[in-house]
């Protein structure tokens, strides 16, 4: 009998190119692999270009490479997990989850019920592939008790993470997968994304970790109100330019 090899895997984490986001993801592979990670998932709000860098890179930190995205859908967000193609954000929740499929990925709700982060409401999840029944960042385990007892009435496999936007946060809360290899004596070089992605839908995750310190998590979420503030004036505000019209003496 094949024995399960265990992987240790934050499968929500932001890097700079997120608009909250703040360290770069060399940084953030390398704290990962310091603190005994088998792989993390860069998963940027409505970005993936880092993502699928970090994925590349992820082997030369002894890392599995699994790319991301936190999609915007109309009805919340949604992790898009081992998909290298961003789905289109502000698309139907439901439809956005079948795009995540035929993508490849896996579709994972991240924070579900909490309006205040945008967690899809109970009413628009008819299906998922997982559900984050343990996000680090949540003031107090009333939500994650919620999420935990809506994915086991309903049969959906349990994902903890750490929806880190710093790097001490990543890894605060993880899921551990256990793998069952068709090869004998396997190793787990042996292992890629797709192997852990099949885990997943098989129900074979285990949460682990605690939750950020509340103090922590408050200025997480204090900054990162005033990053996403600023990024919404300045991705909507009218060009301006930076010299004045009487002083341009280019024309």
């Amino acid at each position: 009998m094949t024995s399960q090899i265990p992987f240790a895997i934050d499968f929500h984490v932001h890097s700079d190119d997120s608009y909250d986001g703040h360290e770069p993801i060399e940084l953030v592979l390398e704290h990962a692999a310091d603190i005994g990670l088998d792989g993390v998932v860069i998963t940027d709000h409505d970005e993936i270009s880092e993502s699928l860098r970090a994925a590349e890179l992820a082997p030369e930190y002894g890392l599995v490479g699994i790319p991301g995205v936190e999609v915007s859908t109309r009805h919340g967000h949604l992790l898009a997990i081992g998909v290298e193609e961003r789905p289109d954000p502000g698309q139907p929740f439901m439809d956005t989850v079948e795009t995540v499929r035929e993508l490849g990925g896996v579709a994972i709700i991240p924070h579900p019920f909490q309006r205040s982060r945008h967690g899809v409401r109970k009413r628009h999840i008819r299906d998922a592939d997982a559900i984050e029944v343990y996000n680090s960042m949540l003031f107090t385990g009333y939500r994650n008790r919620r999420a935990r007892t809506f994915a086991r009435r309903r049969g959906y496999p349990e994902i903890g993470a750490s929806d880190a936007h710093y790097l001490p946060n990543v890894g605060r809360a993880y899921t551990e997968i256990l793998v069952t290899p068709d090869e004998a004596n396997p190793t787990k070089a042996d292992i890629d994304g797709d192997d852990l992605i099949d885990a997943i839908l098989e129900g074979r995750t285990q949460i682990r970790g605690k939750r950020t310190p509340v103090h922590k998590s408050t200025i997480q979420y204090a900054k990162g109100a005033v990053r996403k503030s600023t990024y919404l004036l300045t991705s909507r505000a009218p060009l301006v330019p930076t010299v004045p019209a009487s002083m341009d003496r280019s024309s």
